[in-house]
């Protein structure tokens, strides 16, 4: 699994996560920062990427269309880097299952508020 961190994400969470998940990116790094929602699922569904975000219209998107790509909304309110990365890694091996699921397009995972 590799992960394409949306904007509302700091790109500083692919450092963060890299031992988990190496080949992870973000938005920016793709030039996409400030693309429409309907660029950057073209864009994962491209490059099998999973969308991790914080944005309720890709939660939106997944329930309409499926996979791929897979969609993995945070539910975290105002976090740090440092936190979201931690909630990610709490939840790896929920986040292995979902991988390999055909049937699922959509993970939900809540944090702290």
């Amino acid at each position: 699994m590799k992960f394409l961190f949306d904007e509302n994400l700091s790109p500083r969470l692919v450092g963060e996560v890299a031992t988990h998940w190496p080949d992870s990116t973000h938005v920016e790094a793709v030039g996409l920062r400030g693309a429409g929602d309907e660029i950057i699922w073209r864009y994962a569904h491209t490059h099998g990427f999973t969308i991790v975000s914080k944005d309720d219209d890709f939660r939106s998107l997944a329930l309409v269309r499926g996979a791929p790509p897979k969609i993995v909304w945070l539910q975290i309110g105002n976090s740090t880097t440092s936190q979201v990365a931690q909630l990610l890694r709490a939840f790896t091996l929920e986040l292995q299952a979902f991988s390999l699921d055909p049937a699922e397009s959509l993970l939900s995972l809540k944090g702290p508020q």
